[in-house]
C-alpha cells in the first residue's frame, strides 16, 4: 500500500495544482476589484512643494525650493582643491583637538589620546543648495545645505591602565543646513569682522565605529543611543538661535570708528609766493586727515598778504593715529575761476604724543614726491600747532550689533547735547530724465553736507558717514535728504533731483537709532536707506 499511496499522493498534487492554475486564471480574467481608480497624472510643474519631495526624495533643494540657488562652480571648486583642503582641514583638526583632549583625559584617568591615522577621504562635500537673505542691516545671511557622504579613516590610540585599545571612525555620513551670518560688514579685508554660525534643524550623522576590529554600531540599541546623544549635543550647542562665533577682526580697528581728536591751530604763513599778477596773493589754508571722507577744514582767506596770520583752531576726528597723516594746502582764493595751489606738506600723526602740543614750522613744497626738482623753489613757509587727544577706552566707538548699544559721543559733546549720526547707505530705482551720476545732498540746520558722485547707475551705494555736533537733542527737527544727479555735458541740464525725503529726527532721539529705507518724494520707485543714530555722552 505504501507504493499505491505515493503513487496516487503524487497524481493527486499534480491535479491539485493545476485544478488551483485554472480557477486563479479565471478569477483573474473575470472578476475585477471594484475600489480600484485610474491614477491621475498631472505634470510635475503642476506638483505641490510636499509632493515632489516624497515623488523625489534625494532631488536637490535648488530645484524642490526656488529660494535656493545653485552653486555647482562651489562644488567643482571643492573637487578640485580637496586634496589640499583635506591636509589643511586635518591639520587644524589636530591642533584644535591636542589642548582640549590634554585637558579632558585626566578627569577619566586615560593616559593618552592620539591620532595615528587622520583623513577625510577622496569623497568631498557637495552644496545642493544656497539660501541667500537680504536685510537693511551691514550684515550677509547664507544657508547652504551641506551633504557629505564619504569615506574618511579616523583612527584613535587610547591608552589607559597598561592596555591600548584602537577606534576606527568609517563609513560618515553628515547632512545639515548651518545659518551663516556675516557681520558687520567693513571697509576692511576681508570685509567682515565676524561669523556666526549656527543650525537651523537637527543635523543628520551616520557613522560606523570599529573598537578592537568590532563594530560597535551593531551591538542592539548602541546605533540609535549614539545618534540622539550626537544630535542633542550638537543642537544644544548650535541649534538656531544659539550660534558659534568666530571673530575675524577686532571690530573697534574694522569699522575705522573715531578714536581721538586732532587739535590744530593754524598760526601764520612766512613769505608765500606772490601768485597774482598784480598785486598780493589771497591766501587760505585746507587741512585734511588721509583715508578720511569728512570735508577739509578751511580758514578764513587774507587778501593781498604774503605773510598772514590766522590763529585759528580746529578739531578733527582721528581714527588711526599710526598710519593717517594730516595733509596741509594752501590756496590763492580767486573769485573767479580756479584757486590756485601755493604749496603742500603732511604731518604724519605719529609724530605726535598724546597730550602734548606740538609746533610745526613746514616748507611748502609743489608735490609730495621727494624727487621733484620743483620742491627745490622756496615757496614759503607755514606754522601750525597740533594736539592729539586720544579717546578713553570706554568711549571709542565699536561696531554696531543687536547684543550692544550706541557708541557714546566724545568728551566734547555739549553738556545736553549729543552727536548725530548719518548714515547714507544705498538707493535703488534712482533715475534722471537727462542724466543718472547720483550724489545724496544731506541740509540739517542750515549746514549741507554731500556724499561722493557715483556715474551711470540707478542702484548706487554710497556708505558714507557724516556728523552733527548738537547742543540739545532735534527731537523737533528734519533732515533734508535729496538725491541729485549732475552732469558737466549736458550744458541745459548740469543738475536735476532724483527724489527727497524729510526725515523727522524725533523717532531717533527716542530710539537712539533707526535704519529705514524711505520712499524718494517726486521719484517713481526711488527709494534710500538712511541709518541715524543719535549718541549721548
Amino acid at each position: 500500500m505504501g507504493f499505491f499511496g505515493t503513487i496516487l499522493g503524487f497524481f493527486g498534487f499534480g491535479v491539485g495544482i493545476t485544478i488551483g492554475l485554472v480557477a486563479g486564471y479565471f478569477l483573474f480574467i473575470y472578476f475585477q476589484p471594484t475600489d480600484v481608480k485610474d491614477p491621475e497624472i498631472k505634470p510635475l510643474v503642476e506638483q505641490d512643494t510636499e509632493t515632489l519631495q516624497k515623488m523625489f526624495p534625494e532631488i536637490p533643494l535648488w530645484i524642490k525650493n526656488p529660494d535656493f540657488d545653485r552653486i555647482d562652480w562651489l562644488n567643482k571648486f571643492i573637487e578640485y582643491m580637496w586634496p589640499y583642503l583635506d591636509k589643511a582641514i586635518c591639520k587644524t583638526a589636530k591642533n584644535i583637538a591636542k589642548p582640549i583632549i590634554a585637558e579632558q583625559i585626566p578627569k577619566y584617568k586615560i593616559d593618552s589620546v592620539e591620532f595615528e591615522t587622520l583623513t577625510l577621504g577622496c569623497l568631498p562635500p557637495t552644496f545642493q543648495g544656497m539660501k541667500v537673505y537680504v536685510t537693511d542691516e551691514k550684515e550677509l545671511i547664507m544657508e547652504p545645505s551641506i551633504k557629505w557622504a564619504g569615506n574618511p579613516n579616523v583612527t584613535i590610540g587610547v591608552k589607559a591602565f597598561g592596555f591600548k585599545a584602537t577606534i576606527q571612525v568609517v563609513d560618515l555620513q553628515v547632512f545639515l543646513i548651518p545659518r551663516i551670518t556675516l557681520k558687520p560688514l567693513v571697509p576692511s579685508f576681508p570685509c567682515f569682522a565676524n561669523i556666526h554660525v549656527s543650525l537651523m534643524e537637527k543635523p543628520h550623522v551616520d557613522f560606523g565605529l570599529k573598537l578592537l576590529g568590532a563594530d560597535l554600531m551593531s551591538i542592539p540599541g548602541a546605533y540609535r543611543l549614539v545618534q540622539e546623544i550626537i544630535k542633542d549635543q550638537v543642537a544644544n550647542m548650535y541649534l538656531w538661535p544659539k550660534t558659534l562665533d568666530v571673530q575675524v577682526l577686532d571690530p573697534s580697528k574694522a569699522m575705522r570708528r573715531p578714536v581721538g581728536i586732532l587739535h590744530v591751530k593754524v598760526v601764520r604763513a612766512i613769505k608765500l609766493r606772490k601768485k597774482d599778477l598784480l598785486g598780493a596773493s589771497d591766501p587760505y589754508v585746507k587741512l585734511k586727515i588721509t583715508d578720511d571722507k569728512a570735508p577739509s577744514k578751511k580758514t578764513t582767506v587774507k587778501h593781498k598778504n604774503l605773510n598772514p596770520e590766522w590763529n585759528e583752531e580746529f578739531n578733527i576726528t582721528v581714527k588711526d593715529p599710526e598710519t593717517q597723516v594730516l595733509e596741509v594746502d594752501v590756496y590763492d582764493w580767486e573769485q573767479v575761476g580756479k584757486h590756485d595751489k601755493m604749496g603742500i606738506n603732511v604731518i604724519p600723526l605719529k609724530e605726535l604724543s598724546p597730550e602734548e602740543p606740538k609746533e610745526f614750522t613746514l616748507d611748502l613744497l609743489k608735490t609730495l614726491d621727494p624727487n621733484d626738482v620743483q620742491n627745490e623753489k622756496s615757496r614759503g613757509q607755514i606754522v601750525l600747532e597740533l594736539t592729539y587727544k586720544p579717546f578713553k577706552e570706554e568711549d571709542i566707538g565699536k561696531s554696531f550689533d543687536e547684543t550692544q548699544t550706541l557708541p557714546k559721543a566724545p568728551e566734547n559733546t555739549p553738556a545736553g547735547g549729543g552727536l548725530l549720526v548719518v548714515i547714507v547707505h544705498e538707493a535703488q530705482d534712482v533715475e534722471g530724465k537727462y542724466h543718472t551720476n547720483p550724489h545724496v545732498r544731506l541740509l540739517f540746520r542750515g549746514e549741507e553736507k554731500k556724499t561722493k558722485r557715483i556715474k551711470k547707475n540707478r542702484d548706487p551705494r554710497w556708505e558714507d558717514e557724516f556728523t552733527f555736533m548738537l547742543d540739545h537733542p532735534p527731537t523737533h527737527d528734519k533732515l533734508h535728504v535729496e538725491v541729485v544727479s549732475t552732469s558737466a555735458r549736458n550744458l541745459l541740464h548740469q543738475k536735476e533731483s532724483l527724489g527727497y525725503v524729510e526725515i523727522n529726527l524725533g523717532d531717533v532721539v527716542s530710539n537712539k537709532r533707526i535704519n529705514e529705507k524711505f520712499h524718494l518724494i517726486d521719484s517713481k520707485n526711488g527709494r534710500i536707506q538712511i541709518e541715524l543714530q543719535w549718541r549721548t555722552s
